[in-house]
């Protein structure tokens, strides 16, 4: 079994990394790939040190490749690696939307990747957090309008936006003007509602796809979300304000008691004791913390909760990681004959 990764040497890459080192996947080699300007970079796996690679144009000799090089790479090159051979779980936006591609987030809809036709997507980091968290409250109880606002950290813009946080704080702190290069605005000491393009409609293409994205993962086209995106200057882990008006009243005591339950959810909810969901505490966590749980002053019967979750883990590497564990648990995922 062989296991490629492209954009090896980008954040997202550097998780994959981790999260391979301790994953149930079974595999014997694995490859990586990003760049011409990163080929030569030396990166360790397990005590070994790896070379990656220039992503070559046509296919990849890989039985499964975690692909996070960005949309335009994957839109040209991921159909000639399944042409190769391969399965593509692809981190990027390139496929989202496709009705032929299945968006998967295990806990809440792992057998869609089943479908699969060689290309699996992952979803939207800020959409994949939530998900964890609603999926099993709209499951029971049924979800007919919810209301998001995003707290979205650098992290979210990759390594560059990590890095303009803490330089240009520097700035601030040493007396300068921060400059933004990579946000619409600097972001030491400020938040900025405005992540990706903004749209006709006057939402931002961030806030669309919790949207579009919400909806396909968990199967209900009738849901109505209405989203606001907003960066803050934390280096990573996505928090996120959620109201939910509900089909059938639900209790706060009973929504904790069912996400107490729930695959990948920590449920952190003990203001009395200062204990909720923070990015200090979920950043580098597998599971999405859940807190703040309490009755919607809005909704009758609907619910309020806060969340926090790493938006390079389950926003990316780790959900890209357990869609190949699950395809391997089902007996979907096998190393071809090699000559």
């Amino acid at each position: 079994m062989r296991v490629a990764i492209v954009g090896a040497t980008g954040a997202v890459g550097h998780e994959l990394l981790k999260v391979l080192e301790s994953s149930s996947l079974q595999f014997d080699e694995l490859l990586l790939f990003a760049s011409p300007r990163s080929a030569g970079t030396k990166l360790t796996f397990k005590g070994t040190e790896l070379t990656v690679q220039a992503t070559p144009e046509g296919a990849i000799d890989a039985d499964v490749i975690l692909a996070s090089a960005g949309g335009s790479i994957s839109k040209a090159l991921a159909p000639k690696w399944v042409a190769g051979g391969a399965v593509v779980i692809d981190n990027s936006s390139a496929f989202r939307y496709d009705p032929q591609v299945p968006l998967v987030v295990p806990e809440v809809n792992g057998d869609a990747a089943l479908t699969h036709q060689g290309i699996i997507a992952n979803p939207n980091c800020t959409t994949a957090i939530a998900v964890v968290a609603v999926a099993p409250i709209h499951r029971k109880y049924g979800v007919k309008r919810m209301i998001v606002s995003t707290y979205q950290a650098t992290s979210g813009a990759g390594a560059k936006g990590m890095d303009e946080l803490l330089e240009q704080t520097r700035v601030e702190l040493d007396g300068g003007q921060a400059q933004a290069t990579v946000f619409a605005h600097p972001i030491p000491f400020n938040v900025i509602p405005h992540i990706d393009s903004f749209q006709d409609n006057g939402y931002t293409k961030e806030e669309m796809k919790v949207v579009w994205e919400t909806r396909k993962i968990i199967g209900d086209e009738s849901l109505q979300i209405s989203c606001t995106a907003v960066r803050i200057p934390t280096l990573r882990t996505h928090s996120e304000a959620i109201t939910l008006e509900l089909d059938r009243p639900a209790t706060p005591d009973e929504v904790r008691d069912l996400l107490a339950s729930a695959a990948g959810v920590e449920v952190r909810d003990d203001p009395g004791g200062k204990l909720y969901p923070m990015p200090l505490t979920a950043s580098s966590k597998y599971d999405v913390e859940v807190g703040r749980i309490r009755q919607s002053l809005v909704f009758g019967g609907g619910i309020d909760l806060f969340v926090s979750g790493d938006q390079l883990l389950k926003g990316a590497a780790l959900n890209a990681v357990q869609i190949a564990e699950y395809l391997q648990q089902k007996g979907a995922l096998k190393a071809r004959q090699r000559v």
